[in-house]
């Protein structure tokens, strides 16, 4: 992406200034994003080299999202585990293989998707990352969720949920449920569990496959 390109991308995201051989001021607020991967592309850059947690001290790369960003629904997950860490990508480990093959299942192929975490850094022995940790990646995530401006949000799992709805979830109670995205109600959230519970708990993957039947039934619906 050329400076040009990487400026007025840089604008619509909401970054007022950057620095190249002077301070650029970059003003206008756009709403729609004909060239999402562009503008994705330009917040990814904008956040590759965060340091706004001590995540930062032990990750060997952020982790940014991944897929369709013209996709009507978008995953969200915890964190990054270690194989994101290494390979860069959301869900490449062992809980993403077995997400991969389930959307696949039901006719959802993960290139048809996107898939992204709360977190962009993996926190150390793949702990659930804390309230601060949190608390720094949300607003990436939101601009994240507002370039893509999706018809379904999916949380998987409860911390998921908890980011994205901002208030504590007890997900074996409320998945399967829509909830509005507090930044845009016109937006719905889906929540289920994480694939890694999944595959700590097989005997919960027909009520993870029913949800995933009922997301798509949601999505092709419209709403």
């Amino acid at each position: 992406m050329g400076v040009k390109e990487t400026v007025k991308a840089l604008s619509v995201i909401g970054i007022g200034e950057i620095y190249i051989t002077g301070k650029v001021k970059v003003g206008g607020n756009v709403k729609s994003y004909p060239n999402k991967r562009q503008v994705l592309r330009a917040l990814f850059d904008s956040y590759k080299d965060c340091t706004k947690c001590d995540l930062h001290k032990s990750r060997r790369q952020v982790v940014f999202g991944d897929g369709n960003p013209d996709s009507p629904v978008v995953f969200v997950g915890e964190a990054p585990g270690e194989e994101e860490d290494i390979q860069g990508k959301p869900f490449v480990g062992r809980a993403g293989r077995y997400l991969n093959e389930q959307l696949k299942r039901i006719g959802m192929p993960r290139e048809t998707v996107y898939i992204t975490n709360v977190n962009k850094c993996r926190p150390p022995g793949n702990r659930k990352p804390n309230y601060i940790e949190m608390q720094a990646c949300l607003p990436y995530l939101r601009k994240e969720l507002s370039i893509i401006n999706p018809k379904v949000i999916c949380c998987l799992g409860a911390t998921a949920a908890e980011g994205i709805l901002g208030k504590k979830i007890q997900i074996t109670k409320m998945r399967g449920q829509l909830f509005p995205y507090p930044y845009n109600p016109s937006v719905k959230v889906f929540l289920t569990f994480h694939p890694a519970f999944i595959l700590r708990n097989l005997n919960a993957e027909g009520e993870f496959i029913e949800d995933l039947i009922k997301l798509k039934e949601i999505v092709k619906g419209g709403l």
